[in-house]
């Protein structure tokens, strides 16, 4: 999740999982009875006296067959609304989390009783914001970028973006974004010592008269 549920004054998304700050008392929906998980409360991550992004471990279970299934829900809750984060670092940190997250639930699916024959990866992640396409597809090229770059030492941005608006209509809805997809994975390049110095002369040239 990569939106807050209220930014401007408006509500951008429903609250749909119980939270410590409203009690943590369980939450109904249909048949479904979301509720924070007994393993483990939230817990963030703060950088400059600030909370980048919330971890809430979750049970949902399905009242009418009493089947249950472990949730992590992760709210990336300092990027604005059409806009891009303050840290590039914060949001490759936000996604190192989530990667090491899925690593482990796939490891216990592929140990658990029945194993798991699907995709080395594990399930999809569901990814959201408000409208599903600035933030979303932010995240999405980000770490799309960098999964294809550490499989096969290449990264092509703008084909990834437009492969996903191929999918999803409008996906990166500002210049602002879209240039930050590149300098994110510049910062993964530089952090992860795959180059020791990157000249971003003339980078930004043009960008402006977009804005």
């Amino acid at each position: 999740m990569t939106t807050r549920t209220f930014e401007r004054g408006r509500q951008k998304c429903g609250q749909y999982w119980p939270t410590e700050l409203s009690g943590g008392e369980p939450l109904s929906t249909g048949p479904f009875l979301v509720s924070i998980s007994s393993d483990g409360a939230s817990d963030s991550n703060s950088a400059a006296g600030e909370t980048d992004y919330v971890v809430t471990r979750l049970t949902v279970t399905n009242q009418v067959t009493s089947e249950s299934r472990e949730v992590t829900h992760f709210q990336f809750v300092s990027w604005p609304d059409y806009g891009v984060p303050d840290s590039a670092l914060s949001m490759l940190t936000f996604l190192q989390r989530v990667r090491e997250t899925q690593a482990t639930a796939t490891l216990n699916l592929q140990q658990g009783p029945d194993g798991w024959k699907g995709h080395p990866l594990g399930p999809p992640i569901v990814v959201h914001c408000s409208a599903g396409i600035g933030r979303t597809g932010t995240f999405a090229t980000l770490d799309i970028s960098i999964r294809k770059f550490l499989d096969e030492r290449r990264v092509d941005i703008r084909s990834t973006v437009e492969q996903i608006r191929a999918q999803r209509a409008y996906s990166i809805q500002m210049p602002d974004q879209y240039v930050f997809c590149h300098l994110a994975f510049l910062e993964y390049a530089l952090n992860m010592e795959h180059v020791e110095e990157i000249d971003l002369t003339g980078f930004d040239d043009g960008v402006d008269e977009y804005n």
